[in-house]
């Protein structure tokens, strides 16, 4: 394991009593749940009451909640289960800027013949609310649904969720907002939301892997993305992955507690952001904060390094013991830059040389400390090998 994690946009570590719940299911609980003797009742029950917590944790009733593998998968239900429900309205809206689980779902529909609008966005990476509602003026009444990510899972930067909604809702187009790096994070209330659909994922608030699960709304109709069993009121088949959930359900009872803890902990941790960031600028001047003009969640800092190459600071990074990003953990390995942060207008030179820092409410002061030194001392070397002998 790497001596400072600084990657909790990829996951979380899970907490010892998500471990701890997990391995009580493996060992007394792994019965079906859809079996009616006495030990897939007991499954049955783990199930119910993670799904009672998560419904606390985001603001809704627990019949509201579908359960499924976590984000990737709620994102293609929502938008592919979407398609056909409703007659004359075959064509979907959505940004260059979504999750791969979004986009590349999104481009595919394309290929095979699916109307796609690709929303307009402002300077600052956030949705222009001025073009969307031409968009849906125009449009409106051929939408299956429109897809928007509440926080942006590279830069941080969060989108008008609210108002994107009373659009949405004021012209009858279904809705779904991907907020798998908003759940757990920051306050989410979804009866307070002009939302349908809305997708997290546990591991991204210190919950397990393979769990996750989304919101919809009452009266929206789904089309299953799984077929072969009546889980899920028939909207997901398959026997589902009690320990998951259940180690589910016991972090988002975590996060409902810290978020409860102080009005509002995370703008706390807001500030130790801006000094990393303030830290790094010391150490390099010309560092570029990508997304730095709009809203940003707390957990987020990708910095653009001109003329260096991303992966050679994480290369360098790992060497001493710092675990970092360039970006998406889905597209680890790729040499080409953020399709991301080129739709934001990030020129090449800043997008090759970008890497994501990301945080959790775990993240120490001497984890932060010990990165911002690390990458001093790594951007030094770099600029010392990439010039002119």
């Amino acid at each position: 394991m790497s001596d400072t994690y600084l990657d909790h946009n990829a996951t979380t570590p899970p907490l010892p009593a998500v471990v701890d719940a997990m391995l009580d299911c493996l060992r007394g609980e792994w019965a079906n749940p859809s079996s009616t003797h006495r030990e897939g009742i007991a499954a049955r029950r783990r199930i119910e009451l993670a799904r009672e917590s998560v419904a606390r944790l985001i603001g809704c009733r627990p019949r509201d909640l579908l359960l499924c593998s976590g984000g990737t998968e709620a994102a293609n239900l929502a938008i592919r289960g979407s398609l056909g429900v409703r007659p004359g309205r075959d064509g979907i809206a959505t940004s260059r800027q979504e999750h791969s689980a979004v986009r590349e779902t999104a481009e595919s529909l394309e290929r095979s013949g699916t109307r796609v609008h690709w929303l307009e966005h402002a300077g600052d990476g956030r949705i222009d609310l001025d073009a969307l509602e031409s968009l849906l003026v125009a449009h409106g009444d051929s939408i299956a649904v429109l897809s928007v990510m509440w926080v942006n899972n590279e830069t941080g930067v969060i989108q008008p969720v609210p108002e994107i909604g009373r659009l949405c809702r004021e012209h009858g187009v279904r809705f779904h907002t991907d907020a798998v790096q908003a759940v757990g994070r920051m306050p989410v209330d979804c009866a307070s939301l002009d939302v349908d659909l809305m997708s997290f994922a546990a591991h991204k608030f210190h919950g397990p892997k393979g769990a996750g699960g989304m919101f919809v709304s009452r009266g929206t109709r789904l089309e299953p993305g799984i077929t072969g069993g009546s889980q899920e009121r028939d909207r997901r088949g398959g026997t589902e992955n009690v320990a998951a959930i259940a180690g589910m359900g016991v972090a988002a009872d975590a996060a409902t507690a810290w978020m409860a803890s102080d009005p509002s902990p995370w703008r706390d941790l807001e500030g130790r952001r801006d000094a990393f960031e303030a830290a790094v600028r010391d150490a390099w001047p010309e560092v570029v904060v990508n997304g730095g003009r709009a809203p940003r969640l707390w957990t987020t800092s990708n910095l653009g390094f001109p003329r260096l190459a991303a992966e050679a600071i994480l290369m360098s990074l790992s060497e001493r013991g710092i675990a970092a990003s360039a970006g998406a953990a889905c597209a680890s390995g790729s040499l080409e830059p953020s399709p991301i942060l080129l739709a934001m207008g990030v020129p090449e030179v800043i997008a090759h040389g970008s890497v994501r820092f990301s945080f959790s409410r775990e993240t120490t002061d001497g984890e932060i400390s010990t990165g911002v030194s690390a990458i001093a001392e790594v951007l030094g070397r770099l600029a010392g090998d990439a010039r002119p002998s």
